[in-house]
């Protein structure tokens, strides 16, 4: 039996409500504690983890008003949070102590990828403002916190007020994934 448009809907919804809000929360941990923790590292894990399913489930729901450029962005912006996924795993295995000493140890990879998560976003965040699908203010929120992410990492911010943009981007997700669940495509 196929799985129906609704379940799916709602699996979407659920997922991209809850992967940004435990990312958000992983944050928060990181913040309080002053770095990096294993139970920490493996709540964000398992919210990346998730993340590519939630985004490209977010596209699929928006077919075919989204475009290509919406999957496109869908892809680039999860396949980012493979690779984050990846981070993740590595700073269990070394004893990463915190964000900056991450950083440093993956360069220019982890930079990339970054680059890509933004592009990638900003690419998803605009076709999805377009197919007008999803609330717009859900959409903004999330362009706003990429917009937020970028300046701030070129600008060579502190990683606290990084997590803002990051902040601002979960809760565009989660707007759009409680859109989903509660009926609104």
């Amino acid at each position: 039996m196929p799985l129906s448009t609704r379940r799916i809907e709602i699996a979407t919804g659920c997922s991209a409500l809850v992967a940004p809000s435990v990312h958000s929360l992983t944050d928060l941990i990181e913040v309080c504690s002053g770095g990096f923790s294993e139970p920490q590292l493996w709540l964000n894990y398992l919210a990346f983890l998730v993340i590519p399913f939630a985004t490209i489930g977010l596209y699929a729901c928006q077919r075919p008003k989204i475009g290509l450029l919406g999957l496109v962005g869908a892809v680039l912006y999860g396949m980012s949070f493979v690779y984050f996924s990846h981070s993740t795993l590595y700073a269990i295995q070394e004893g990463v102590q915190d964000y900056s000493v991450l950083w440093k140890r993956l360069g220019a990879t982890y930079t990339i990828h970054g680059v890509l998560m933004v592009l990638g976003g900003l690419a998803f965040g605009a076709a999805s403002l377009r197919a007008r699908i999803l609330p717009a203010w859900a959409c903004g929120l999330f362009l706003t916190g990429l917009v937020v992410n970028a300046v701030l990492a070129i600008a060579g911010a502190p990683e606290l007020l990084q997590t803002v943009g990051s902040h601002l981007r979960n809760l565009g997700l989660a707007g759009m994934g409680l859109f989903l669940i509660l009926g609104g495509v």
